[in-house]
């Protein structure tokens, strides 16, 4: 049986902690394309809070900016566009 002296010690790996996508100065809004469009799939749709990384609070304030931006026509409901390789 081959023990070690310390069994229990965690590996000293060492890891970047990811930058959150929305910063405490940023203002979450139907005008601010270049925020929204960073929450929305190439197919249109809202990506999910898991994705995204951001708080229930922030994902809420995202998901009503997106639709009151879709409904005034500043963002697509959908994007049906098929990109064809040849």
């Amino acid at each position: 049986m081959n023990k070690s002296k310390r069994p229990f010690t965690k590996s000293k790996r060492s890891f970047r902690r990811r930058l959150p996508p929305i910063q405490s100065g940023d203002r979450i809004d139907y005008r601010s394309m270049s925020l929204i469009s960073r929450f929305i799939s190439e197919q249109g749709k809202i990506l999910s809070r898991r994705v995204n990384r951001v708080t229930l609070k922030q994902q809420r304030l995202i998901t009503i900016a997106i639709k009151q931006a879709r409904i005034l026509s500043l963002l697509p409901f959908l994007n049906n566009q098929k990109q064809f390789e040849r």
